[in-house]
């Protein structure tokens, strides 16, 4: 009996027959999306109040920290 050869190749197959370069970039573009998204949720945490409390003591009539903060 003759071997059969598989057409099935080994290793890792880039999607859509694109280049290794193209792929690279891909990975790269995510990798920094995931990194900036990272920091986006830190900024937004912690600067979130802040915020609250720069933008109410902007208004008027001028309220104190107290007043600001108290639930009342």
């Amino acid at each position: 009996m003759a071997s059969r050869v598989s057409s099935k190749s080994k290793g890792k197959m880039s999607k859509g027959g694109s280049s290794p370069d193209e792929d690279s970039i891909a990975t790269k573009f995510k990798e920094l999306t995931n990194k900036t998204l990272k920091v986006a949720k830190v900024v937004a945490h912690y600067g979130f109040i802040p915020l609250v409390i720069y933008i109410g003591m902007q208004s008027e009539p001028k309220p104190t920290y107290f007043q600001l903060l108290s639930p009342v």
